[in-house]
């Protein structure tokens, strides 16, 4: 399979509707070490067309992990649940930040912490350690938060 070029100019403009934020985890990239990477919310593989509204900004941990996943088992229903897609979906309809503990209020994002190790011991040491020095959540990940 090949993998559609991205432009620059759209990377720009991806990473710049996201206000520089991980759309997953709501990370500011420059407090990421490896940055924020464009995502295919809808991979390539699945159908996913290479254009603005199937694109997403995503920090390396959340993109690594959820590869061309589009959802997995939400084991208390037992049913298939797709994933935050930050196109169609607003972040505070589906986490809450609890501490430094980023958690799902749905199903979708149930699904979207376990599988992109939100709370991983990592990941939570990643954020207490930016909550003390204040940067975490940023205003614009706050705004999300809430909005």
């Amino acid at each position: 399979m090949s993998v559609t070029y991205i432009t620059a100019e759209l990377r720009r403009r991806v990473a710049t509707r996201a206000d520089a934020l991980c759309e997953y985890c709501l990370i500011a990239e420059e407090d990421t070490f490896y940055g924020c990477e464009v995502d295919h919310i809808i991979s390539e593989k699945h159908g996913g067309p290479t254009q603005a509204d199937n694109l997403g900004h995503a920090c390396v941990f959340c993109n690594q992990a959820k590869g061309s996943d589009v959802g997995s088992i939400h084991w208390e229903s037992g049913q298939f649940v797709r994933f935050f897609n930050p196109r169609t979906d607003r972040w505070a309809d589906h986490f809450v930040l609890a501490g430094s503990r980023v958690e799902g209020v749905t199903a979708i994002g149930a699904v979207t912490a376990r599988i992109l190790g939100f709370n991983s011991g990592e990941r939570i040491q990643e954020r207490q350690t930016l909550q003390r020095m204040n940067r975490y959540p940023s205003a614009a990940a706050s705004n999300r938060m809430r909005a």
